[in-house]
């Protein structure tokens, strides 16, 4: 007979179940639009998931993490209608009938929240899981569901350690002289001593020298554990009832992880402390009966806001910031490119078949060599990712760079710790250092560039 299914996690229909348990959520995939974080490398023609990151669109590797998951109904926030489409064709092409995609459009200017509020009427299952669409994670989302049914959470946050690794000799399109690799930006969160709940949450950015708790705060909940080395994955899962009413009645709220985690976990504490009767002493903002009234009519007897943390074993990031780009590309080329799903050679490197290259060229360890793509003579690839169908000349040297699809590199050129987008021309004897062009441009004969970005004027 067949083997039983795991114990913990398995597929059942089209809910996920953990534990035993049907989950019964919907997930909204938040996509964003044209980041301007990542200019010149985003477009009209180039939304931020559909960025390649190890010579496949960001958006993928989500998409494939919540197929494995079996959540197959999805809602695509998209800000923008060009990106919309954009991103509503290539998902349609690259899974056919394999995924059910509802893709809605809203503003390129809302926030996360404005977006999920703006799809808040499709919303009817008692749970919902909330994923930014540049996430690359590895984490199984039965897992997250599980704490998140297991403690009746309002919400329940993917948070994974950020990184602080050493020098780094590969930080493309860096610009400066500096090649340390810069830490991520962590936030500043508050957990219990178990690190199951959540008392305190706010980005990094937003706090300066000295950090404000009250005394309130900790006799209500006891022990704090304050953490700066966690970071919010943008991954959430919500109880339904509770986020459509904190949306509806709170129009201020415009982002999911700046406005309304921290929110929920301030109402949580202010149910914490009222059972405490400590509420008279919390400060700025409303009290238990106002949060009570206007916010929550349903009028429930506590909220939970909790975490899951991501083990040490596992990869998460977002590629939200030109850092985060030239990180993702160099993990999955290395360390983590069990996630591309590419067989990688005997020289620890992705080379498609198809390539073709010429007399006493190399391409090292830790590279990939898309398909079609062809290089001439005496070419050297070091640390770097070369896209689809691109056309590399003779004597290029090229090092801990990216290089997209459809890049005509002629002869002599020199291109180091860049990013070289789509469908640009790089004539003779180009030599880049810490650069990034723009897609369709064109780098004239001859030229050196240092620490410059280069971009297309966009039509109208």
């Amino acid at each position: 007979p067949p083997p039983p299914p795991p114990p913990t996690i398995w597929r059942c229909g089209r809910a996920l179940v953990s534990m035993g348990y049907p989950m019964n959520f919907q997930v909204v995939l938040l996509c964003g639009g044209t980041s301007k974080k990542l200019f010149p490398l985003v477009s009209q023609d180039v939304p931020k998931v559909l960025l390649p990151v190890g010579n496949r669109p960001v958006l993928s590797y989500v998409l494939e993490l919540l197929e494995a998951s079996n959540l197959k109904d999805l809602i695509v926030v998209v800000a923008g209608e060009d990106a919309a489409v954009l991103v509503g064709n290539w998902i349609s092409a690259a899974y056919h009938d394999q995924l059910n995609v509802k893709v809605e459009t809203v503003a390129e200017d809302v926030g996360t929240a404005d977006a999920l509020r703006a799809v808040s009427h499709h919303l009817i299952a008692d749970d919902i899981l909330v994923v930014s669409g540049d996430l690359i994670c590895d984490v199984p989302l039965g897992k997250v569901a599980a704490t998140h049914r297991r403690q009746q959470a309002a919400v329940t946050a993917l948070l994974f350690t950020c990184s602080t690794a050493g020098p780094s000799d590969w930080v493309p399109g860096s610009g400066g002289k500096d090649k340390m690799k810069q830490p991520a930006p962590s936030d500043i969160i508050g957990l219990d001593i178990s690190h199951q709940f959540v008392y305190f949450m706010s980005s990094g950015t937003q706090v300066e020298k000295e950090l404000w708790i009250q005394k309130s705060i900790l006799h209500a909940v006891g022990q704090m554990e304050i953490h700066t080395d966690l970071v919010d994955a943008h991954l959430y899962a919500f109880k339904r009832s509770i986020v459509q009413e904190v949306l509806e009645h709170l129009p201020g709220i415009h982002s999911i992880k700046l406005d309304l985690v921290p929110y929920l976990v301030r109402s949580q504490l202010r149910f914490v402390m009222a059972a405490a009767g400590d509420l008279q002493t919390e400060d700025g903002g409303e009290g238990l009966q106002a949060v009570e009234k206007n916010c929550f009519p349903s009028r429930p007897t506590k909220l939970r806001c909790c975490a899951y943390l991501a083990g040490t074993g596992n990869y998460c990031a977002r590629v939200n910031s030109i850092q985060a780009f030239s990180d993702a590309n160099r993990d999955v080329s290395g360390e983590a490119i069990y996630l591309t799903g590419y067989l990688v050679s005997s020289h620890n490197n992705v080379v498609d078949p198809t390539a073709q290259f010429g007399s006493k060229s190399t391409v090292g360890p830790h590279c990939m060599f898309g398909e079609g793509s062809q290089m001439g003579d005496k070419c050297s690839i070091k640390r770097s990712i070369v896209g689809r169908h691109c056309r590399i000349g003779s004597n290029v040297k090229i090092l801990n760079s990216v290089i997209m699809d459809h890049v005509t590199v002629e002869d002599g050129c020199h291109i180091q710790g860049s990013i070289i987008c789509s469908n640009v021309h790089l004539q003779e004897r180009v030599t880049l250092k810490d650069c990034q062009v723009g897609p369709g441009y064109v780098v004239p004969s001859g030229t050196e560039h240092k620490a410059e970005a280069f971009a297309k004027r966009e039509r109208n």
